[in-house]
C-alpha cells in the first residue's frame, strides 16, 4: 500500500507542480477515492488538500471542477480555456514524474550501494504443484535446494539442479535433498516421476532464479549512467510485454490489479527486504508512467491525443464527444479492474 501511495502521490504532484508553474488554478489535490478522511486548505493558493478512504488513486481538480456553483464556461481560469500547450505540459508531467522518480531512486541506489554485476544465478522454488513429488516431500515455495546426494546445486547456474532432477531414472534410490528455508536447513527425500507430456522426469515444482551479483563502487556520474541504462532497459521490456499482450495474448495470465500487485510486493519484500521494495518501486513507477502515456480513454495518453488533435485542427474536439469517449474508457477500465481484482482475490485462496 505504501508503494502504491508513493507512486500515486508522485504522479499527481507532477500534474500539480506543472499547473502551478503554468499559473493554472488547482481547486483540490486529492489522494484516494471515496469518503473524505481529512484535509486542509492552502491560504496562499486556495487549494484544498484531501486524503480519502480508498488509497488506490489520486486526482487534481482544476478550477470549476469541484466548486459548489458552476462557474462561467468562458471563465479564463478553467483548465479547458488555457492555452493548449500549457495544458499538454500539465498532463504529460504526471508520467514524467514517474520516470524521474525511477531514475532518481535507481541513481541513489547505485551510488550508495554500488553497481551490481551478475556473476551467476541461484535457483529457487517459486511454486509447488499440488499432489506432486515435491509437495509430498514437504517442499514449499521460496525453498532453496542447496544439495542433492551431496552435490552442490548452487554453482551459479540453474542447469545443475535441472539436469540432476531430469537425470533421475526409474528404479534409482530417492534423491537425498538438502533445503534452505529461511534460516532453517532441512533434509528430505525426493523421487521424480516420468511426465509423458514433457518426456522427462519431473518433481512438480516451478524453478526460478535469483541473480548472484557483485557490487562495484560507483561515482555519481557512473551511478546516473547505470540508472539511465536500467530505466531504458526496463521500459523496453515493458513495451515489448505490452506488444505481446495485445498481438498474441502472451502474458495475459500474469496481469494483475491492485490486489495482485500488493500480494506480489508483499511476497517479494518478505524474501528480499528493503532492496526488493526499492527495485519494485522503480520498475512499477516506469510501468505506471508508460501505461499512462497510452492513448486509452481516461488516461493521460488520451488527453494528450485530444490535445494534439486540437492543436492540428486549431479548435478543440467537441466537448460532448471527448466526455463520451472518456466516460466509455473509464467504464471499461473500471470493468477491467473489477475482473482483475476478482481474479487476484481468487488466486489468494488457491
Amino acid at each position: 500500500m505504501l508503494l502504491l501511495a508513493i507512486l500515486i502521490i508522485v504522479h499527481e504532484l507532477g500534474h500539480f507542480w506543472a499547473a502551478r508553474l503554468m499559473k493554472i488554478e488547482v481547486s483540490e489535490f486529492g489522494v484516494g477515492f471515496g469518503p473524505k478522511l481529512f484535509g486542509w486548505k492552502s491560504r496562499k493558493h486556495e487549494t484544498r488538500f484531501v486524503l480519502r478512504a480508498v488509497p488506490l488513486g489520486g486526482y487534481n481538480a482544476f478550477f470549476g471542477e469541484r466548486e459548489e456553483k458552476e462557474p462561467d464556461p468562458a471563465d479564463p481560469r478553467r483548465f479547458e480555456n488555457q492555452n493548449i500547450w500549457r495544458r499538454m505540459f500539465v498532463i504529460v508531467m504526471g508520467p514524467v514524474m514517474n520516470f524521474l522518480l525511477a531514475f532518481v531512486l535507481a541513481t541513489g541506489y547505485y551510488w550508495i550501494g554500488g553497481i551490481p554485476t551478475a556473476v551467476g544465478v541461484d535457483p529457487y522454488i517459486s511454486g509447488v504443484n499440488a499432489s506432486g513429488p515435491a509437495q509430498e516431500a514437504g517442499l514449499k515455495a521460496e525453498d532453496v535446494i542447496t544439495e542433492i546426494n551431496g552435490v552442490n546445486m548452487l554453482d551459479g547456474t540453474p542447469d545443475t539442479l535441472l539436469d540432476t532432477l531430469a537425470g533421475y531414472r526409474e528404479g534409482d534410490p530417492p534423491l537425498r535433498v538438502k533445503v534452505q528455508r529461511g534460516k532453517e536447513t532441512l533434509e528430505t527425500e525426493l523421487t521424480p516421476i516420468w511426465n509423458e507430456q514433457e518426456k522427462r522426469m519431473m518433481v512438480g515444482v516451478i524453478i526460478s532464479g535469483r541473480y548472484r551479483v557483485e557490487y562495484e563502487k560507483a561515482t555519481f556520474e557512473s551511478a546516473a549512467g547505470a540508472s539511465a541504462e536500467m530505466c531504458w532497459r526496463a521500459a523496453g521490456m515493458i513495451l515489448n510485454a505490452l506488444k505481446n499482450l495485445v498481438t498474441t495474448g502472451e502474458g495475459i495470465e500474469d496481469t494483475a490489479g491492485p490486489v495482485g500487485i500488493i500480494s506480489i510486493v508483499s511476497s517479494e519484500v518478505r524474501s528480499g527486504g528493503f532492496q526488493a521494495f526499492l527495485e519494485l518501486l522503480i520498475s512499477i513507477s516506469i510501468n505506471l508512467g508508460l501505461m499512462n502515456l497510452l492513448p486509452i480513454p481516461g488516461l493521460d495518453g488520451s488527453k494528450l491525443l485530444f490535445g494534439l488533435i486540437e492543436a492540428a485542427r486549431g479548435k478543440p474536439v467537441p466537448r460532448k464527444m471527448e466526455t463520451a469517449v472518456t466516460l466509455a474508457g473509464v467504464v471499461l477500465l473500471l470493468g477491467l479492474m473489477a475482473v482483475l481484482t476478482f481474479r487476484d482475490v481468487m488466486n489468494l485462496f488457491r
